[in-house]
């Protein structure tokens, strides 16, 4: 799909869950955040705040239902795939930045962060010393910085 119609796809879903997530806390991420010109499917960041009638919107909204957990769901929208992650307050930064990808881009601070014996968790706990000790993760930034590298705006992610 072309990211134009994505756009305004994620935005109407965005607009539906908005008010039942925690302000400031909802964002599209994905190939629509790096601004792709051709888009798969539809990733949300979002922390909830009212997860009964957040549940309801989203229930009302599917097309078609995927597999959904506690940190993830997945359905099927106006033709396009949609997968909304639940964060936390302190999960939001790195999950925001593993869901926006690219998928080489992850591998590649994955990579940075396992050749200095650390790792980056995908789950959106944060980037670790090999004592288990929190080394970034509040901030897309933080985890950049901390790895030595400069930070990437979402379209130069690849």
């Amino acid at each position: 799909m072309e990211l134009q119609k994505a756009l305004e796809i994620a935005t109407e879903i965005v607009g539906l869950v908005k008010p039942f997530c925690k302000p400031g806390f909802i964002e599209i991420a994905g190939s629509i955040r790096r601004k792709r010109p051709e888009v798969h499917d539809i990733d949300i960041v979002l922390i909830p705040a009212d997860p009964w009638n957040l549940s309801q919107v989203i229930t009302a909204m599917k097309e078609k239902s995927g597999p959904a957990g506690a940190k993830i769901e997945r359905f099927g929208y106006k033709g396009i795939d949609v997968d909304l992650y639940y964060a936390t307050s302190s999960t939001w930064a790195t999950l925001l930045l593993i869901r926006t990808g690219s998928k080489e881009n992850n591998i590649r601070l994955a990579s940075l962060a396992k050749s200095k014996g650390w790792y980056l968790k995908a789950n959106g706990q944060g980037l670790f010393d090999d004592q288990g000790k929190r080394l970034a993760g509040d901030t897309e930034q933080s985890v950049y910085e901390a790895l030595g590298e400069p930070y990437q705006e979402p379209e130069e992610r690849g």
